[in-house]
């Protein structure tokens, strides 16, 4: 099933998202792990993509497992950035006969060892790229895209992020998913901006959940997020404590979860960092909500 089909709907419809092994030896595991996630029956789950491709042939691997036996709906995750067109080309043409319907295009994260490398001979630039090369490769996917509350960290202001963002949906993205918040504000101020430049796809607002305070530090660097200070206290009191901890994480992303809800928004991403804990404790605090 396509995810648009899903997202237009009134429902509370909470998406998962996985990340597929770096080896061969961990892939089990993942797959283990993966399959406890699946078995709570979310709306969808979305599979990322490691940097550089190398561990593309898990995400298909893992979203096909997950749709043949437990009948979730998959986004593979696809990144163009230092890749050839013919790598690109490669590798939808093995999504599509996969069979998987959905695809979440982004440029991708530059690998360390060519953040000084010389760009202008890149075949892929930007996020768009790969959009509009996926609306011209004849198959029938659902395209998503990513988008920053705050601003993405390479935009010179919010102004030009927006442009560009809807640059990004005019080629093609039918949904974005956001990047991590922990202030549901940030999200609402962010939907208004960019409902008066034009762009009306659904956002699905992506919360992660923080269950052990070394994964703050980390989540402001990947992000950078703005950390209210509500949430600071919170890593400050129980940070010390894990099994405190991930209760109070889990517990403040339930609340931005049933706020958003609350204030019309139906699909909810959830940044599980591959642990069937944290899924299955959000989606049994939401359980009278989920479907109503």
């Amino acid at each position: 099933m396509k995810v648009s089909e899903i997202i237009n709907n009134n429902k509370l419809n909470l998406s998962i998202e996985v990340f597929p092994p770096k080896t061969d030896s961990a892939f089990e595991s993942v797959k283990t792990a993966t399959e406890k996630i699946a078995s709570l029956s979310p709306a969808f789950m979305s599979v990322t993509y490691g940097a550089g491709g190398g561990t593309s042939k898990y995400t298909l691997d893992i979203c096909k497992n997950i749709t043949e036996r437990y009948g979730v709906a998959t986004i593979a995750h696809l990144t163009c950035v230092s890749s050839t067109k013919e790598t690109v080309q490669q590798k939808i043409r093995e999504i599509k006969e996969a069979g998987i319907e959905n695809i979440m295009a982004l440029r991708g994260d530059i690998p360390a060892d060519m953040l000084d490398a010389d760009r202008s001979k890149w075949q892929y630039h930007h996020a768009i790229d790969l959009i509009r090369e996926l609306k011209e490769s004849g198959g029938d996917f659902c395209i998503g895209g990513a988008c920053y509350p705050e601003i993405h960290p390479e935009s010179a202001n919010k102004k030009e992020d927006i442009l560009h963002l809807k640059e990004k949906v005019e080629a093609g993205a039918e949904f974005l998913t956001t990047q991590m918040f922990f202030d549901n504000n940030l999200l609402y101020n962010f939907l208004y901006r960019i409902r008066e430049a034009g762009i009306n796809v659904p956002i699905v607002p992506g919360i992660m959940p923080i269950t052990n305070a070394k994964q703050v530090e980390r989540a402001i660097k990947l992000s950078g997020s703005h950390v209210p200070q509500r949430f600071k206290a919170l890593v400050d009191r129980f940070g010390d404590d894990p099994d405190a901890m991930m209760q109070a994480g889990i517990a403040y992303a339930t609340d931005q979860i049933i706020d958003l809800y609350a204030n019309g928004i139906s699909t909810i991403h959830v940044y599980s960092m591959n642990k069937p804990i944290v899924a299955e404790k959000i989606m049994s605090n939401l359980s009278d909500i989920i479907g109503k």
